[in-house]
């Protein structure tokens, strides 16, 4: 995996004459080149002395006008900072050439939405037995890759523009102030083109997790509309290609993550917040190299756009080293870990009675998050931050222990409030955490109640004073001043 946070090529451009498109030569930027196409021929390998030859590629008429069509669009986005516009066209053709393996692909039939529909269904009925928690899954869906994009989009915009936004935010700044206004057409036109390649290269890092991905909640969070449970038919045979698993079985299994995803978080409400805000304030602490960004922008030549581009891919960003951007991590890390862990341990309980396989399945599926499968090395890719549940196997263990100590409802009754859920020092600890004394709200709770109802209501005589038992008067309720 590349280091830097924009590592992904770009996408080739998809043929306007549908299937009779041909591949263009290697001077043209096209596959013939032996990597990634660039639809905008900007970049390594493009031209030469002419940073447009690729672009213009033979001087053709219709390519020429193509090409300046893609370039006014880049020039005249005035959105915000991502053009997610071109993110999901870029999404869209990557996704329609295939994946690296030559698997397209393809509408979703009746036959599949059917055993989709089926698995997820029978999925929920298992994890009533393992989980207090009731159904989360309002729809059952089956989704082409194409469809996924469609859907993900939303969320990756959530997670994805708070770093963005520092980039163009950054670019304004690299500029003495006096100079700022002089050049504002230059920053205008700096920003315009910076959200363009924000949308190439994440429209083709989505494509690309499009041909990976099994279903709805692969890198820990929820990146479908709530309330849908979806596996992708293509992919998910993908997956069980060569596990030497029963077809059925893997969809089973992976029915079963969706649906206990599904459950966490339809019912701890917190919890979306919780995470989407964790990547919020982490990349809040991201820094963008501002001398890069300074001999980008010293430099600029509008002739010449690919500059924006190699100080993309190049990299710009560095975590801040300081005690909120780690805390930012920790939170974020655990939260990730605790949620996994979690799915773990009950989609393990409901499924190792039931399927032969559940054992490899949950291995292949362990190994798949923790040592950074394609979802995890994608996201780090677009904002130089790793979602990988590092913790994996502690807070399955964890949860599992809890299991066994409080029950079912005792385990799923921590996910009440974020702060009855388990720290990281608690995952180096889980025989302390599991069994040292439990957090009872209910006293506090009522407390408040009381409070107020107090408001509203009367005081009575005792509130008074009046039947001589003022402030300072014993209880004889039996508890202490504090109510206990």
């Amino acid at each position: 995996m590349s280091d830097t946070p924009f590592g992904f090529g770009l996408p080739p451009e998809e043929p306007e004459d549908g299937d009779e498109g041909k591949k263009k030569d290697p001077t043209g930027g096209g596959q013939g080149s032996g990597g990634p196409a660039n639809p905008f021929g900007f970049g390594p390998g493009a031209g030469g002395d002419n940073p447009f030859a690729a672009m213009f590629g033979s001087m053709n008429p219709n390519d020429l006008g193509a090409a300046f069509q893609q370039l006014g669009q880049m020039l005249s986005y005035e959105g915000g900072p991502v053009n997610w516009d071109m993110a999901k066209q870029i999404a869209r053709q990557t996704v329609s050439q295939g994946t690296t393996d030559g698997s397209k692909d393809a509408s979703v039939g009746p036959a599949e939405r059917a055993s989709v529909d089926e698995a997820l269904r029978l999925a929920d009925l298992w994890l009533d037995g393992v989980t207090s928690m009731p159904s989360g899954s309002v729809t059952t869906v089956a989704w082409s890759r194409a469809e996924w994009v469609e859907a993900s989009l939303p969320a990756w915009q959530q997670l994805v523009d708070p770093v963005a936004e520092r980039v163009g935010l950054a670019m304004g700044d690299v500029l003495p102030e006096e100079m700022q206004a002089m050049a504002g057409p230059l920053i205008g036109m700096m920003r315009s083109m910076g959200g363009a390649m924000f949308g190439q290269q994440i429209g083709q890092a989505v494509g690309v997790l499009a041909g990976e991905v099994v279903g709805s909640t692969d890198i820990g969070l929820p990146l479908a509309p709530a309330g849908k449970a979806a596996l992708l038919p293509l992919n998910v045979e993908r997956f069980g290609k060569d596990l030497s698993v029963p077809q059925d079985e893997v969809r089973l299994y992976l029915a079963l993550r969706e649906a206990a995803h599904q459950r966490l978080f339809a019912h701890v409400p917190w919890l979306r917040s919780h995470l989407f805000g964790a990547v919020e304030a982490y990349a809040r602490g991201i820094k963008v190299d501002t001398s890069k960004l300074e001999d980008v922008v010293g430099q600029f030549d509008p002739s010449q756009p690919e500059q924006l581009q190699d100080a993309l891919q190049q990299g710009m960003f560095q975590p801040e080293d300081t005690p909120e951007q780690k805390a930012s991590l920790a939170r974020l890390e655990t939260a990730l870990a605790l949620v996994e862990g979690w799915v773990d341990a009950v989609v393990h309980e409901a499924a190792k009675s039931r399927l032969t396989s559940a054992d490899a399945l949950r291995e292949t599926m362990r190994r798949r998050r923790a040592s950074g499968g394609p979802a995890e090395q994608t996201f780090a890719t677009l904002i130089g931050l790793q979602l990988r549940p590092r913790r994996l196997r502690d807070a399955s263990r964890l949860w599992a222990s809890l299991t066994d100590a409080r029950g079912v409802d005792g385990r799923d009754g921590l996910w009440e409030h974020p702060d009855m859920l388990p720290t990281a020092q608690d995952l180096d600890d889980p025989d302390g955490f599991v069994h040292h004394e439990q957090l009872d709200f209910s006293e506090l709770d009522k407390m408040l109640g009381e409070a107020a109802e107090g408001g509203t209501r009367k005081p009575s005589a005792e509130d008074r004073g009046e039947d001589g038992a003022g402030d300072d008067g014993p209880r004889t309720d039996g508890k202490d001043d504090d109510g206990r």
